[in-house]
């Protein structure tokens, strides 16, 4: 088994980096896939939540591995020798952190709120993505009703080149509901809005990951 990374990368701290995560997590091993997820975020708050769900002994089950600095790449690379999918969770403002997790993705995801500071804060993730040669594909996050902001962003990000995901994703109470529990909105509230947001956009990340 040679299983794919997914890189969560975002320079600005509070971007929705974490939450991503642990959702994504949960729906795409709701699908049967063997899912691992590394903690490189100092912060731990990953780690956090993956020790709540633990602790219910919640199904389906989630491998997690917390490290940091230079011992992530060996932590990434044996994960994905029992695993499909692993999912990175990287640290802000962390040069040497970001830099691993960015050279060791398929797919780098960078979630970006409808605001034109994120957007600012964009584009030294996209640089370093650039300079390792990774496909990027940025994720438009905490999306309020009827923002028209959030179509001024798009336009504003496809002038720096990078793929946006056709899947957006509300401001929900229920994401942070869910992750207090240690669970995922699909297993929450499966027939919610937050849930069917949350699967299709695991549903595009897996279409299109590389093949081989």
């Amino acid at each position: 088994m040679a299983g794919k990374v997914l890189t969560m990368a975002q320079q600005k701290g509070g971007a929705g980096k974490t939450t991503l995560v642990a959702q994504l997590a949960v729906a795409l091993a709701a699908n049967g896939r063997a899912v691992a997820m590394v903690d490189i975020d100092p912060q731990g708050s990953l780690s956090q939540w993956f020790s709540i769900r633990n602790g219910a002994g919640v199904i389906p089950s989630l491998h997690l591995t917390s490290v940091t600095g230079w011992r992530a790449q060996a932590a990434v690379e044996k994960l994905k020798a029992s695993h499909d999918l692993v999912l990175v969770d990287s640290a802000p403002h962390a040069e040497i952190e970001a830099k691993i997790a960015v050279r060791l993705a398929d797919l780098i995801i960078v979630p970006v709120q409808p605001s034109p500071l994120d957007l600012w804060a964009t584009e030294p993730t996209l640089a370093l993505a650039r300079s390792e040669k990774r496909k990027v594909l940025i994720v438009i996050n905490r999306v309020q009703t009827r923002m028209k902001l959030a179509e001024t962003l798009t336009a504003r990000i496809a002038d720096l080149g990078a793929d946006i995901a056709e899947a957006t994703i509300g401001n929900r109470t229920s994401f942070a509901a869910s992750m207090m529990d240690g669970r995922g909105v699909i297993e929450t509230a499966p027939k919610g809005k937050a849930a069917m947001e949350m699967l299709a956009l695991a549903d595009e990340i897996t279409r299109r990951l590389p093949r081989g």
